[in-house]
């Protein structure tokens, strides 16, 4: 598959175009970044293990039967997609307080929620990605009051599921964000990544950080526990 030009470079990926109208490849970058872009480094190793947990969540949300955008790993560092028009919107599913959360509503970091939070935040980097609810979700135009019902409804799906898969290997799901695409019939699915770097993922046991806030507060380098979670994945993988 020859790939044509390119469409996109985010902060931690690049969107080609391939010679198959509905199909993009997605290059996966050593680059990682923090509050929201301030914070920069390369870190060497990052894209080919982000590529690789990612294609393995996304594909045993497939088994699942939760529809995504995902086709195939190419390389260790690339994989192919499925072409969509991302809807505006991060996703984020809260289990236990962390984070700008735990900051915002004075709940103890570590702090089990009685049930499952959903926030959206507004994809716009000039405003800071700001927390919006559904009426603003309306009044941007960014989805119907439908797809809002549709996107809440597979994002529970999406935590259970992934909730399920994280605890066979001894990792506590804290939150994590999700995005979605839409597809030309109106089709809404779950896109972009599950990777350390969209989660935040505890170890059971120990309660050690296996995920960017190793990166966000400076604790240690990220490579070793991302590459903890790969093979903790790669062993019981299908």
């Amino acid at each position: 598959m020859e790939t044509e030009n390119l469409l996109y470079e985010g902060k931690a990926k690049k969107l080609f175009k391939t010679n198959e109208p509905n199909v993009l490849r997605v290059e996966y970058l050593d680059q990682t970044t923090a509050l929201n872009g301030a914070k920069k480094d390369i870190v060497t190793g990052k894209a080919s293990l982000n590529n690789q947990i990612t294609a393995l969540v996304f594909e045993r949300l497939t088994h699942e039967g939760i529809q995504n955008h995902f086709i195939k790993k190419k390389s260790k560092n690339e994989q192919l997609v499925e072409a969509v028009e991302i809807v505006q919107l991060e996703v984020v599913i809260r289990n236990v307080s962390a984070g700008s959360f735990a900051k915002r509503l004075a709940i103890a970091e570590g702090t089990p929620l009685a049930f499952p939070i959903i926030e959206f935040y507004y994809k716009d980097d000039a405003l800071d990605d700001p927390l919006i609810n559904e009426d603003h979700i309306k009044i941007l135009q960014i989805a119907t009051e439908d797809e809002i019902k549709t996107i809440k409804m597979q994002t529970y799906k999406i935590n259970e599921a992934l909730i399920k898969l994280f605890k066979k290997i001894g990792i506590c799901l804290i939150d994590f964000k999700i995005e979605f695409g839409r597809r030309d019939d109106g089709t809404i699915l779950l896109a972009d990544e599950i990777t350390p770097d969209t989660c935040r993922l505890w170890d059971e046991k120990t309660g050690d950080r296996l995920d960017k806030d190793l990166y966000r507060k400076n604790l240690g380098d990220i490579v070793p526990v991302y590459q903890e979670v790969l093979e903790r994945l790669e062993k019981i993988a299908d």
